[in-house]
């Protein structure tokens, strides 16, 4: 579907910024949006997965970890025209899954700054390209953010406040799209880690779950949380 509530030239292909592209759902979408003519910056703290995903889709990769300042400043100056955020990447904490009697408060600082602060700082340093481009942000969350699970509750509360801030974000900033999306269960490392690998293999395909969210970006709905299962 084509996007008729953006300003953006049509002589210019659209750019997204996407983080956790290395694998998983991060790359799934960087494929689907690559199929559809947009340009790609990529970033992932792996750097020799995020080498091989953008040679594969002609993209430019940063590799480094979003809780670093000094990296969300090179994404951000890597892209001075940019029509998509995508917060993808995300911590899990420690495993196995402690619980919240039992978690160290450390790892939780750590949690709060990979899955909170730097999609925060990242917001920050891209809203004045998105505001120019009447674009979007796409913070990814979790059912863990809502639902009451034994041994999820540091990832979860990372992620319920992620939601919170992506609600208030969303009424703060009329000229552009805040969705906060629930990808559901996946197959992907991440998922492998928490419940083992064999538990994992049950779970949906990424590049299912990917060409949803692709439709979601294409379709511009109002700002809100998404479902995508």
């Amino acid at each position: 579907m084509t996007d008729t509530s953006s300003n953006t030239s049509s002589t210019r292909n659209r750019t997204a910024l996407v983080t956790g592209a290395s694998r998983g759902l991060g790359l799934a979408l960087a494929r689907a949006l690559t199929g559809a003519g947009w340009n790609l910056v990529l970033t992932a703290r792996g750097a020799a997965d995020l080498e091989r995903a953008a040679a594969e889709l002609g993209a430019t990769a940063i590799p480094g970890d979003v809780a670093d300042p000094a990296h969300v400043r090179r994404l951000a100056d890597a892209a001075p025209t940019l029509d998509l955020l995508v917060n993808n990447a995300s911590d899990l904490g420690p495993t196995p899954l402690p619980r919240l009697a039992d978690y160290p408060l450390e790892a939780f600082g750590a949690l709060l700054a990979t899955n909170v602060t730097a999609p925060l700082a990242l917001v920050q340093a891209t809203l004045p390209a998105l505001r120019a481009a009447r674009g979007a942000i796409v913070n990814v969350t979790s059912d863990a953010a809502t639902g009451a699970y034994e041994g999820w509750g540091g990832y979860g509360a990372s992620k319920a406040a992620l939601e919170q801030l992506s609600n208030v974000l969303a009424a703060e900033e009329p000229d552009v799209r805040v969705w906060w999306v629930d990808p559901g269960e996946m197959n992907t490392r991440m998922l492998a880690d928490a419940v083992g690998a064999e538990e994992a293999a049950g779970a949906t395909d990424p590049a299912k779950v990917a060409a949803a969210l692709y439709d979601l970006v294409s379709a511009r709905p109002a700002g809100g949380r998404v479902s995508l299962q």
